[in-house]
């Protein structure tokens, strides 16, 4: 199958920048879209976030067309481009093996952003071992080798820091992470703080993990927010419609547990945590 490099525009903080490594069959530049062009319903408006943030950046997360099925690492069509239960479909690559699932498509969109600022060194995440990976060690050339329950990382590389080891590191950390790990090193928040950027996750085998991708409130202090997900198998990471009348893919907030399609049970509030 023909690769190619995918531009994603207005990711980086100053003009277009190569964020994908390889995409399958990718579409033209012109037709992508971002999330910040996905309107609020009507009386809704977006808060306000930080020029720079995580959460300014999933705003500018680029969408590939109406229509874009879901695919899995393989090539596999996974939904159809017409499934009610998907708004849209980012451009992100995934890889060619089935790592980069649920828990470790919010790891890859915080890192993506830590990338996007010049603070990839910042990227560091825990396995479920309990053991941490840090972008900062693995561009040394130490990598992680598995020693009975624990991890020991050794010097096996030349040091290197650029785009390719970055992603290399990602797949790293897809292997030993889960979302028992990425519950257990993320903080608790509060339902009336909840922000772009914070996710919902359900540790277990399997546990699932939902991002949150914009809120918007109205005059009345009612909120509604934009999700997103990877899944099982390894898939093309998808903006969720909530098919709420009135609301477009925007889902309600005003409810005492938050359904989403495809994972059977609510998440309850407090399943919501946020990058410490």
């Amino acid at each position: 199958m023909r690769r190619a490099l995918v531009v994603f525009v207005g990711l980086a903080t100053a003009g277009p920048a190569v964020i994908g490594t390889a995409w399958a069959e990718p579409p033209q530049l012109e037709a992508l879209t971002t999330l910040a062009a996905t309107a609020p319903p009507s009386g809704f408006e977006r808060v306000q976030v930080e020029e720079g943030s995580f959460a300014a950046f999933l705003r500018r997360m680029p969408l590939r067309p109406r229509g874009t099925p879901v695919l899995a690492y393989d090539g596999e069509r996974i939904l159809p481009g017409d499934d009610p239960r998907v708004f849209r479909v980012a451009a992100l690559e995934i890889g060619t093996r089935d790592l980069q699932q649920c828990a470790d498509s919010v790891i890859r969109w915080h890192a993506e952003w830590l990338w996007s600022q010049g603070a990839a060194d910042r990227a560091s995440y825990h396995f479920v071992s309990g053991d941490l990976a840090s972008f900062e060690r693995y561009r040394t050339g130490e990598r992680p080798v598995v020693d009975g329950p624990r991890v020991r990382w050794v010097r096996r590389a030349k040091p290197r820091r650029d785009r390719a080891t970055f992603r290399e590191f990602l797949d790293v950390v897809f292997t030993y992470a889960s979302t028992v790990s990425l519950a257990r090193e993320a903080r608790l928040v509060a339902k009336q703080d909840l922000a772009p950027g914070d996710f919902f996750v359900v540790p277990g085998g399997p546990g699932h993990a939902v991002l949150v991708l914009d809120v918007a409130r109205d005059p009345h202090g009612r909120s509604v927010a934009l999700l997103g997900q990877g899944y099982m198998p390894a898939q093309d990471f998808h903006v969720l419609a909530s098919g709420e009348r009135g609301l477009g893919p925007w889902f309600s907030l005003e409810v005492d547990a938050l359904e989403t399609p495809f994972w059977p049970a609510p998440f309850r509030w407090s399943q919501l945590r946020r990058f410490r």
